[in-house]
């Protein structure tokens, strides 16, 4: 069974960066989608940014884009979520999640991961 850990939270002020990992592992079929999804207080989980693994094509919620960049190494099956210009709002569990779509099923959707999500990593923005 597919597994995902996440790292590279903390806190930070307004206006800085962080980078978040999420490595996988453990699966039978390699994912074709890697998403990044965060859920603040109070709030309804919220789809950031997936990453298809094979052809790269990436997608992103319109809070993020400028902002954010999902890239990947398939050598180390990690993604990554670089995160630049933080703001109080972007405040939440950063969690990663696989599915298995083609280039157009993936998208920022919780439906499209059938339930394979990390555990999460805090992000703390500060004003």
């Amino acid at each position: 069974q597919v597994r995902l850990v996440e790292s590279g939270g903390g806190s930070v002020q307004a206006g800085g960066s962080l980078r978040l990992s999420c490595v996988y592992f453990g699966y039978a079929y390699y994912p074709t989608c890697m998403g990044w999804f965060r859920q603040a207080p109070g709030k309804e989980r919220e789809g950031v940014a997936t990453i298809h693994t094979v052809g790269g094509g990436t997608d992103y919620t319109d809070s993020v884009k400028g902002r954010f960049t999902i890239s990947q190494d398939n050598a180390k099956n990690t993604v990554y979520l670089q995160m630049n210009s933080l703001k109080p709002e972007d405040t939440a569990m950063y969690y990663c999640a696989a599915g298995w779509v083609g280039t157009m099923g993936c998208i920022p959707r919780a439906d499209v991961f059938k339930d394979v999500w990390g555990q999460g990593t805090r992000v703390t923005v500060s004003s």
